[in-house]
């Protein structure tokens, strides 16, 4: 194993504590029991690179001054020890942070293993494969129980065939201001058009792509690109974007999952999927 490998190894078991870490504070803080996973050990001077080192001693004395009561102050601490140790990781996860931390949004980039692109979503969709880079996922519902009934959801997507159907082809402009837009929240009165970051919004929405390069195709199920592949979803806002379902209609743990708007990136490498939801 390279030391690049044993690195990325190194922030991806911070990484896992702190997020072990925060859920059993969120169930405490419900007051529901939990066991409160001890640090691994050694883990401050695990890495190779200087960069990585600093960063895993950061983290290390997180861990050490995060005060463990009251259960709320516990979860709120350990949530913003692991949300800043994935902006510290990459420019690309920092982008992701600030351009979709805080709406209801899937963000997951997996591996390109197949001729038919449609495979490799579904497997993103059901949590199969890792980022090929060890880079940030956005995710709410990985460990939702709803996934039981459901492996795919909120996604209830059809078989990989059936992709093409309810997709159409964005050029890489529009492919940015359909990133963009998912900032905003379904019931927003703050659309992105609006916003005085507007323009560094749209920027972190480029960052984002750049990743899959140059030759990335770009896929979406707003009915709208079907005549307009370049179209401005940021001018136009994310409310009343009409669509191609992929969200399952099923009424889940007391929420209705009512609209959607999805954007796919294929490259020879690598797929990505963001999906913003409206939920109700």
């Amino acid at each position: 194993m390279s030391t690049a490998d044993d690195d990325r190894t190194a922030l991806d078991l911070l990484d896992a504590h702190l997020e072990c870490l925060w859920r059993a504070a969120c169930e405490l803080q419900r007051g529901y029991r939990a066991v409160v996973p001890e640090a691994p050990r050694g883990l401050e001077g695990r890495a190779a690179d200087r960069a990585t080192t600093e960063l895993l001693r950061w983290g290390h004395g997180e861990l050490t001054r995060i005060p463990r009561s009251p259960a709320d102050v516990f979860a709120r601490s350990v949530g913003s020890s692991l949300m800043e140790l994935r902006r510290r990781r990459s420019p690309w996860n920092a982008a992701a942070l600030r351009l979709l931390e805080n709406p209801y949004v899937f963000l997951a980039t997996g591996p390109r293993n197949h001729e038919d692109w449609g495979e490799d979503v579904l497997q993103l969709m059901h949590r199969e494969v890792p980022d090929p880079r060890g880079w940030l996922r956005i995710d709410v519902d990985r460990t939702n129980d709803a996934r039981h009934a459901l492996p795919a959801y909120p996604f209830e997507p059809p078989s990989a065939a059936g992709f093409r159907a309810r997709l159409h082809q964005l050029e890489p402009a529009g492919a940015v201001t359909a990133l963009a837009v998912m900032a905003e929240d379904w019931n927003d009165d703050r659309p992105v058009r609006d916003r005085p970051e507007r323009d560094a919004l749209l920027a972190d929405a480029q960052l984002l792509l750049d990743r899959y390069g140059p030759d990335t195709q770009f896929w979406t199920n707003a009915l709208d690109a079907a005549s307009d592949p370049a179209r401005d979803f940021v001018q136009a806002g994310l409310k009343g974007t009409r669509v191609h379902g992929f969200i399952t209609c099923e009424y889940i743990n007391g929420l209705d999952l009512l609209e959607e708007l999805g954007l796919i990136a294929v490259s020879g490498d690598e797929v990505g999927v963001f999906w913003s939801f409206g939920a109700y």
